[in-house]
């Protein structure tokens, strides 16, 4: 995966996920020229506790989406 495709990503993230913005992704190798940048930050509830949250990004190589998924 090249830079300019993972900045793509990676701004396409943070402007859904701004809690982790600034969290520099761990990126693994998926089979048939996929990659999954996996982004870890913490967010706020309305009861003022904080929750992690997971943001999983599965990507093609030429840096398109194929997947998001979030967790807490």
């Amino acid at each position: 995966m090249d830079a300019s495709a993972k900045n793509h990503v990676c701004s396409s993230v943070y402007s859904q996920f701004p809690e982790v913005r600034g969290s520099n992704p761990t990126i693994t190798t998926l089979p048939g020229d996929k990659f999954q940048l996996i982004f870890h930050g913490k967010v706020k509830t309305a009861d003022g506790k904080t929750m992690d949250r997971t943001v999983r990004v599965s990507v093609s190589a030429d840096g398109r989406i194929l997947k998001m998924t979030t967790s807490r």
